[in-house]
């Protein structure tokens, strides 16, 4: 059943994604380093609170994240992983998908420490401490995204063997995790961590830039798109339990 909490889901033992998992050293960062965080959270935060979904913006003060400074993943895992078990586990960057997918399934989400330099404030190809914590893990606080997010891990794990399958499922966590928005308010909401950490993606979307349907998993799976440009084309759910359903309905069609 969607909703439920696993504590101690995210102590599950890591084979594949272990070689990749390193210690945060919170003392390493510097001032200025504190200080591209502080003005990439205060642009980012008026269009929120404004924008992104009931649960994101629960999650964000749930989870204690400040303005100010580089969050501490332990102090934000003290407080996430008795709501949900999920953990934001440091790693070294890129993962291999199979060891991606590893830590989906075991409630740990693999998080970059680097944040981007001062030169890359609207854009970063690479993953780092801002997209990965504000962008993502204030939704992992809610418990039905939070067991979506577990589910569609073991789903990709099954399936990591058939290439099209794999760029299926790829395309539910694009059209969801990424670039997800939902109806919520009588309007459009944010909750895909590729619009929550970019305000230009954002801004496009707020002001009718791309085509909303209505969320088909039919339509998703078969959906593609490209990263390097704005999305043409989003899928807005009704509420998170619609895409925790996809997920086992994903499952369903291609696991069989």
């Amino acid at each position: 059943m969607a909703g439920t909490t696993h504590p101690t889901a995210s102590h599950s033992k890591l084979t594949v994604a272990e070689p990749y998992l390193i210690q945060q050293d919170c003392a390493a960062y510097t001032p200025e380093q504190h200080g591209v965080w502080r003005e990439l959270v205060n642009r980012r935060m008026p269009q929120l609170k404004e924008h992104a979904c009931q649960e994101y913006l629960a999650g964000f003060e749930q989870i204690g994240l400040q303005a100010d400074s580089i969050p501490d993943l332990a102090k934000v895992n003290a407080r996430l992983e008795p709501l949900t078990g999920w953990n934001a586990t440091p790693v070294s960057g890129f993962l291999p998908p199979d060891a991606f997918f590893e830590m989906l399934a075991a409630r740990r989400f693999p998080t970059t420490t680097y944040i981007r330099g001062r030169e890359s404030m609207e854009y970063t190809p690479e993953p780092d401490i801002f997209h990965d914590v504000l962008g993502h893990v204030p939704m992992h606080a809610h418990p039905v995204f939070a067991d979506f997010l577990e589910h569609y891990g073991k789903v990709c794990a099954t399936v990591m063997g058939d290439k099209d399958k794999l760029e299926r499922m790829g395309r539910l966590f694009w059209f969801t995790v990424e670039f997800g928005v939902i109806r919520q308010d009588g309007g459009i909401k944010l909750y895909g961590s590729g619009l929550i950490s970019s305000h230009g993606e954002a801004r496009y979307v707020i002001e009718g830039g791309p085509e909303i349907r209505d969320f088909n998993l039919e339509q998703v799976l078969e959906q593609e798109f490209k990263v390097s440009e704005m999305q043409k084309v989003l899928y807005a759910v009704e509420s998170f339990d619609q895409i925790y359903e996809a997920a086992k309905e994903a499952e369903a069609r291609l696991c069989r």
